[in-house]
């Protein structure tokens, strides 16, 4: 008896208790509440109670990945129980609502479940890491969760970058692709425009002027860095840059090497004594800094 109640006051706490000041990684939750839950306390819900998170930031599920899942559920059952919170009316998914679409075209009427009495704010930051780090959300989905999260939160983006593992740069760009056109947001998310020329051009001020530079980029195929040249003319107003403190000596001498880096990377680079330090959060972002550097696993 004493051990559930130790179990149940763990799994009362929240994100930043069971985790300190470590970067939180989605895995690592939901092994967490997934190992203190006793077995009896793993529900069958029915699947037509289940309501999907409300700060569930990705709107366009893989129609071919769930099909894929809906096969290996029909052949083996659901692997993992879902994490699901009681709501006015039944009960809303805090994680885990691919394996529920998935389980619904498998035909199944009910899934395992534990049932957590999460916060919002929780809910919010548990999909947000459950996409961010297991499926990669497209750019401008990505964008609007860090905004949200630093609104709903009263997060520095600072903070939220210690939060989640991802450098205060990505952030800051990455919600900087939230002031273009909806034009050029689609064609980010179509991924017909890169990231770098996003980047470039969210930076800019006059919107036509990125209309222009994004037909252009459309027509004529132009790089990265032939817009970056092209726009560092003093006919393109940019935004106000950042102001950036002046580099003390415990910074050391390759702090503005960090900081591209970390812009480049998406993440944390840490370069000491000889030894240069980059931080992943997972095997899945691990994969996405490869990618960037065009290295095989």
């Amino acid at each position: 008896m004493e051990t559930n109640n130790v179990k149940r006051r763990a799994l009362g706490r929240g994100l930043e208790e069971l985790f300190n000041n470590e970067p939180l990684d989605y895995n690592k939750i939901e092994e967490k509440i997934i190992t203190e839950t006793p077995k009896e306390q793993i529900v069958n819900v029915p699947i037509s109670e289940l309501r999907s998170n409300p700060y569930q930031p990705r709107k366009v599920f893989d129609q071919k990945a769930l099909e894929e899942l809906a096969t290996s559920i029909k052949e083996h059952g659901v692997f993992q129980p879902i994490i699901i919170k009681k709501s006015i009316k039944g009960y809303e998914i805090i994680a885990g609502e691919r394996r529920v679409k998935a389980s619904t075209l498998a035909g199944l009427k009910e899934i395992p479940a534990i049932i957590r009495n999460f916060t919002d704010n929780e809910m919010m930051e548990i999909a947000l890491l459950e996409n961010l780090q297991r499926e990669n959300l497209s750019a401008i989905e990505e964008a609007n969760a860090y905004k949200n999260l630093l609104n709903s939160l009263n997060l520095t983006q600072e903070q939220l970058s210690e939060r989640i593992g991802k450098s205060r740069s990505h952030i800051t760009n990455m919600i900087g692709l939230l002031s273009l056109p909806k034009t050029t947001q689609n064609l980010i998310n179509q991924k017909e425009i890169s990231m770098g020329h996003a980047r470039v051009l969210s930076k800019l001020k006059d919107e036509n002027q990125i209309n222009e530079l994004t037909d252009k980029i459309m027509q004529e195929g132009i790089s990265v860095r032939e817009l970056e040249e092209l726009t560092s003319s003093n006919s393109y107003e940019r935004k106000n840059k950042i102001t950036r403190l002046p580099k003390t000596q415990e910074q050391g001498q390759y702090h503005y090497l960090e900081e591209k880096l970390c812009e480049k990377l998406g993440t944390k680079v840490k370069i000491k004594s000889n030894k240069m330090e980059i931080k992943f959060t997972n095997a899945n972002d691990l994969n996405r800094l490869l990618e960037i550097m065009n290295l095989d696993k």
